[in-house]
């Protein structure tokens, strides 16, 4: 099948937000209700899963590629930026980051690395903020190794520096 009319390639890397960064394996159409619809099947290497998206759902869903290399530097510096605390209501906070992880920017990530990070300086993450920041911080990693070609331990070590740069 010609992948010529569609947004993303074979072999394609690409960015599945709140799942990671993900390599399109084939394009195929299926049969669903009568219809052939075209789908990704994508292998999500950080979780060794494979998923077929629609090829229809994939803007709603947030596909997207690899920022270029200049964003991903963008976002290096932007972790290491002075920027306003989020509320000290931890629910009210896990509310706003798990907005900001849906949105799956690499911006939009860093944002949550960045805030839960000096906040568990502070004080220690309840549970589910823990998990969540768990959650960006990989994917911040995984994208940024991808765009910058890094392994995850220099991209670990880039991310502790410029977190830890005030």
């Amino acid at each position: 099948m010609s992948d010529s009319k569609y947004t993303f390639k074979l072999k394609q890397k690409i960015v599945y937000p709140s799942q990671g960064v993900g390599l399109i394996k084939q394009i195929e159409e299926k049969e669903f209700k009568g219809e052939k619809i075209p789908y990704y099947t994508i292998f999500l290497d950080r979780s060794d899963m494979t998923v077929m998206v629609p090829v229809g759902k994939a803007d709603e869903l947030g596909l997207r590629a690899i920022v270029p290399l200049e964003e991903a530097e963008h976002a290096l510096e932007f972790i290491g930026q002075d920027f306003e605390p989020n509320t000290s209501d931890w629910k009210l906070r896990y509310q706003q980051n798990l907005e900001l992880l849906k949105k799956g920017t690499i911006l939009d990530i860093g944002a949550i690395v960045r805030s839960l990070y000096h906040r568990s300086k502070v004080k220690d993450l309840p549970i589910m903020e823990r998990k969540l920041y768990d959650q960006a911080l990989n994917l911040f990693e995984d994208e940024i190794g991808h765009a910058l070609k890094k392994t995850k331990e220099e991209i670990q070590k880039m991310i502790l520096a410029r977190l830890e740069s005030e």
